[in-house]
């Protein structure tokens, strides 16, 4: 614990006060709860209780609220980071998983497990609008910048499913290797989505438009076993030229370029890292590492852990806002 400690004050020292005060919500699937903790000094400023089984976690595009996927409870907790406490909660359908938000926050898409189906909820008036049908065990869910293009993965049937916007209807199926868990448009023009594949152990690179596979990232990591690397979260750099993607039993997230699709490194983590979060000012990348019950920071400009902070039991996916004082201030 004094290891912990000396860290983030030695992080504090060196960064503290000088990026952009924000808010990490990570939510931890076995407490029931949503750690909260504020960037500047990497200490946790409030345990959010929510319902059974917290999963995915978005924020809002504004950064207004927070969303959980609350998968026992068959709803979305809905947390205010000005009060850090649950305002709202929606009737998700069974067992919301992950969510994504669209830009102009009026609608959310949701990953129901159980069902095989990605239903669309209406925020202003919380009513359902659509149920869609899509393949076994869905998790994976991502509107690109657009609002046109709705990407979901499947975990048992391997495959993105391609859903329009405007019509919520289901356009393009593309099967990629086995138990795709994410995806990601890839920035800039977002011509392409990145779906990452747990069990088949790679990145399959989709073409938006045509949809077809244009790239498969693999990745090799000497003396581990290839079925221990399982990648699951992404994410990109805020100039879009590196993507990080967790690497799940491998306790190591991957740095590859997006330019080539090379891999550049492996970053050693904690235990099973999970989902990723950068920070507003694209200089940290936070980590929840569901066995070790911690967040690892990564300082990006030298690719090297920082620090890694306690969080709750099994954390499994974070999201961050601007501190909200700072948002008055704006």
């Amino acid at each position: 614990m004094r290891s912990t400690i000396a860290a983030v004050i030695s992080w504090t020292l060196v960064v503290g006060g000088t990026a952009e005060a924000a808010l990490l919500f990570v939510s931890n699937e076995r407490d029931n709860t949503v750690t909260v903790l504020d960037t500047e000094n990497l200490e946790t400023v409030a345990v959010v209780e929510v319902g059974m089984r917290p999963r995915g976690i978005v924020a809002a595009p504004d950064g207004s609220v927070v969303y959980v996927c609350v998968g026992d409870d068959n709803r979305i907790d809905v947390i205010d980071p000005a009060t850090l406490r649950v305002v709202r909660s929606l009737d998700s359908g069974p067992d919301p998983e992950l969510l994504a938000v669209d830009p102009p926050h009026e609608r959310i898409y949701i990953a129901n497990e159980d069902d095989a189906l990605v239903t669309v909820i209406d925020i202003a008036s919380g009513k359902t609008l659509k149920e869609i049908p899509v393949g076994i065990e869905p998790e994976g869910m991502i509107v690109n910048r657009a609002n046109t293009i709705v990407v979901a993965t499947s975990e048992s049937t391997s495959m993105a499913h391609f859903i329009r916007t405007d019509t919520l209807e289901l356009v393009g199926n593309v099967l990629v290797d086995t138990r795709p868990r994410y995806a990601l448009f890839e920035p800039p023009e977002e011509k392409r989505v990145w779906v990452t594949s747990e069990v088949g152990g790679t990145v399959s690179v989709i073409d938006v438009e045509t949809y077809e596979i244009v790239e498969k990232i693999s990745f090799e990591i000497q003396g581990l076993r290839p079925e221990l690397i399982q990648p699951v979260g992404l994410r990109f750099s805020k100039d879009g030229k590196r993507a990080f993607v967790a690497l799940g039993p491998a306790n190591r997230v991957a740095v590859v370029d997006v330019a080539t699709y090379r891999v550049l490194d492996y970053v050693l983590v904690g235990q099973r890292p999970w989902h990723l979060e950068i920070d507003p000012d694209g200089d940290r990348l936070y980590v929840a590492n569901g066995l070790t019950n911690d967040m690892t920071v990564i300082d990006l400009e030298t690719l090297r852990p920082v620090v890694s902070v306690p969080v709750g039991r099994l954390p499994w996916g974070i999201a961050v806002v601007p501190h909200p004082a700072e948002r008055r201030e704006e």
